[in-house]
């Protein structure tokens, strides 16, 4: 039986829950990401691990033949995942939130236009891109207006998992009688105008083979546009995506902080407690369920269901809060580790340099600051991004 037909037989029972589907997968995740992180390489074979595994469609509906998921339960999935494999976690958080967000519109705003796309989800797999913070408020990109349509120009960073997408939900800025607004749109992978780059060398998370995707005269029609908005001012659909993304997102990054303090604490048992391990360990524990807390805050905050000015600005200071306490608890590991833990075999040092990605995502120190301040004050916050 091969590691696919094992997987799909495994998680078959429909009383198997996403959570035990996603720790079900943790053995092999962690086996292959060493290898994954030395080479540079995009942990593909975990995409099919994930499909066979019924972890693509999770948080489609049942009603559309998905597994019904809230975000909770999805940022959970995500969550553990990263525990075997930040690369694999953060990469499929990315099409994890594409899929949320169309399905809570559907449940909560009863969007009839959502249901096509999470029906092609759960009957084909689909796998979802964002081009993310690459695109963000500001958007990025050009259309030129033409007949039928647009022609679409564009180079999107960032692309995690973009070897492995069908869709790369994206968009690009329209220059028209004097305003600059964003048109959003579907991008098919396989055109023939749209191709990768591979640009993705980095840090850490070296395994979501985030590379460019470049989009030359793609041709987007009318009825394929559904939604325009004003370039560089929020709108209140990013105020869902703001509010349901993150949560999913930084919850990889919790998953990685969780996994380094259990490899910190299983080294650290091998020695003889001194007082100077002890206060390590405590202050790793501290950060650690500060992260976690915050976390928490953040999918409270999804649950209220009324994304708004005020939930993005809870949900921001979640991330901040989620990304600043995780990166201090996998500091604290690898002190608590000491030596041992500089060894790339102990698997502490990739997380290390895995959980720094979490500086990056929108938004980022300076305008998270600038938004809270601007809330606090009673100040327009529609620009700050």
């Amino acid at each position: 039986m091969t590691d696919l037909q094992e997987i799909a037989r495994e998680t078959a029972d429909e009383t198997v829950g996403i959570r035990e589907k996603a720790e079900a997968l943790l053995p092999v995740l962690e086996a292959g990401a060493a290898e994954a992180d030395d080479h540079d390489r995009f942990v593909a074979e975990n995409y099919a691990r994930l499909r066979a595994a019924g972890l693509v469609e999770a948080g489609v509906p049942v009603e559309h033949g998905g597994g019904g998921a809230e975000v909770a339960e999805l940022a959970e999935m995500l969550r553990i995942l990263a525990r075997g494999c930040g690369s694999t976690a953060l990469a499929f958080a990315m099409h994890t939130h594409q899929v949320a967000i169309p399905a809570w519109r559907w449940r909560h705003r009863q969007v009839a236009a959502m249901e096509p796309l999470l029906r092609r989800i759960a009957a084909e797999r689909l796998i979802l891109l964002s081009s993310g913070g690459s695109d963000w408020i500001g958007g990025s990109g050009e259309a030129r207006r033409v007949e039928g349509g647009y022609r679409i120009t564009a180079r999107k960073v960032f692309t995690s998992g973009a070897e492995a997408g069908d869709i790369l939900m994206t968009g690009a800025i329209l220059e028209e009688d004097g305003e600059r607004s964003v048109l959003h749109f579907g991008a098919p992978m396989k055109a023939p105008e749209v191709r990768i780059e591979q640009t993705w060398r980095t840090l850490g998370m070296r395994g979501t083979g985030s590379n460019d995707v470049v989009i030359e005269d793609l041709f987007v029609a009318d009825a394929a546009v559904p939604l325009k908005r004003k370039a560089g001012e929020w709108h209140p659909l990013f105020q869902i995506i703001a509010t349901i993304a993150f949560p999913l997102i930084y919850g990889v990054y919790l998953g990685v902080a969780e996994s380094a303090r259990d490899i910190a604490v299983g080294l650290a048992r091998k020695r003889p407690p001194s007082p100077h391990a002890l206060a390590l360990a405590g202050r790793m524990e501290t950060a650690l369920r500060a992260a976690q807390i915050a976390h928490g805050a953040m999918l409270a905050e999804v649950a209220r269901n009324d994304p708004s000015e005020q939930s993005v600005n809870e949900v921001m200071i979640g991330r901040t809060l989620v990304g600043e306490n995780a990166i201090r608890a996998v500091e604290l590991a690898m002190e608590l580790a000491g030596g041992a833990g500089f060894y790339r075999a102990a698997g502490l040092e990739r997380r290390f340099r895995d959980v720094q990605g979490a500086r990056y995502h929108p938004l980022q120190a300076g305008p998270q600051a600038q938004y809270a301040g601007a809330m606090a004050l009673g100040q327009p916050v529609a620009t700050i991004y």
